[in-house]
């Protein structure tokens, strides 16, 4: 039986029935399960990773999430992590040994980048490539790793190409698919192995729950629960699954809005002669791969201020009163960020980012409020021609 992603969200898998009719799934907020006789014990703990032994291992409350999560990608199985890092972490941790070479395509968050530096001195190699997979591959390449949309610009990669190189290679390949959610693509119907999660941002949708996932085939899977989950230790709590699944409820329908509001805001930003671009798919209209790969688009955008700098994006942010200026992204609150500090433009420029782009978090308060705050910013730089 196939289900639509909004019965996925809502109903699947929560079975009331085994918990006194409880719409809602319990928190089996319990570190270990006791077992009546030795001899059970000693089966579940020889495949615990299919048994209730302890909660570094397998979770009631968890399991209902990340079978929900596999479903929804239209994967085989989910593990959950502490968090979006945990997850990415447990997948290089896993995969890669000594030797091994990691490819990376578009523009990767940072904590990302600096992880696989870290990993240099194991012994683990990497490059970036922006479109030119395949004259990149190496020969010890042994995971290609995406996002698409990119950090910071939104530009949207040809998943379907990607996974074909790979698969003529032996590859692996893995994106970090927080961007659009599950809603809004779906990465392992078009050819790729694993599909990971920041839980915190969209899928959480409240700010108040830290999380991740990564989602493929059972061998993979198992793979990274054995090696990347239990031994690194990156568990999420039974409480932050059930925080988690409430997000997942609301999924489908708070992604319309997010997209709604963000299109109205982009039509007022087409307005200010201050931006010189906006990067968001939606406005990738010449990109055929938009439309084939994906059926919607959040609240994440950018955009670049004419003549940025540190003084001048700083005096555009702190004009904002609905707008928080803070990290991540895709709750229900508005946020807004740039990735310039004082002495950064160079590396910035170097990276192809704009020292005067801005970030914003385009959140569930409404286009209009959300408009007469940027208002506030774009009249204050209007006072200054340029640093």
């Amino acid at each position: 039986m196939s289900y639509t992603d909004e019965q996925i969200c809502t109903h699947s898998f929560d079975t009331p029935e085994k918990h006194h009719g409880a719409v809602s799934p319990p928190i089996y907020q319990t570190s270990l399960f006791a077992f009546e006789t030795f001899e059970a014990f000693t089966k579940a703990q020889s495949a615990e990773r299919e048994n209730y032994v302890y909660t570094r291992g397998v979770n009631p409350t968890t399991e209902i999430l990340e079978r929900k999560l596999a479903m929804l990608e239209r994967g085989e199985r989910c593990k959950c992590f502490g968090s979006g890092m945990g997850a990415i972490s447990s997948v290089f941790l896993s995969l890669l040994q000594k030797g091994d070479h990691v490819l990376f395509v578009n523009t990767i968050y940072g904590p990302t980048q600096e992880l696989v530096e870290h990993l240099n001195r194991f012994g683990i190699e990497h490059s970036f490539t922006g479109e030119e997979v395949e004259a990149d591959v190496q020969p010890n390449t042994k995971l290609i790793y995406v996002e698409s949309p990119g950090t910071m610009t939104m530009k949207v990669i040809d998943l379907k190409s990607i996974s074909t190189i790979a698969k003529q290679h032996g590859i692996i390949t893995a994106i970090d698919n927080t961007w659009s959610t599950p809603i809004f693509q779906k990465p392992l119907t078009l050819g790729f192995d694993l599909s990971i999660h920041s839980l915190t941002k969209y899928i959480g949708g409240h700010s108040d729950v830290v999380g991740g996932a990564v989602i493929g085939d059972e061998e993979l899977i198992d793979q990274i629960s054995k090696y990347g989950f239990q031994l690194n230790g990156s568990v999420m709590s039974p409480h932050d699954a059930s925080l988690i699944l409430r997000g997942l409820r609301t999924l489908p329908i708070r992604m319309k809005q997010h997209e709604y509001n963000t299109l109205q805001m982009i039509n007022y930003l087409k307005t200010k002669e201050e931006i010189t671009s906006i990067h968001h798919p939606s406005l990738q209209t010449d990109n055929p791969i938009v439309k084939e790969q994906m059926t919607g688009f959040s609240g994440l955008l950018s955009f670049e201020l004419k003549e940025g700098a540190f003084e001048k994006v700083a005096l555009f942010i702190n004009q904002m009163k609905v707008f928080k200026i803070g990290v991540s992204w895709g709750g229900y609150e508005s946020l807004i960020n740039a990735p310039i500090k004082r002495d950064n433009a160079s590396n910035l420029e170097a990276q192809g980012i704009s020292p005067g782009l801005v970030r914003l978090s385009i959140g569930l308060e409404g286009p209009d409020l959300l408009i007469a705050d940027l208002e506030k910013g774009f009249q204050a730089v209007q006072t200054i021609k340029s640093y």
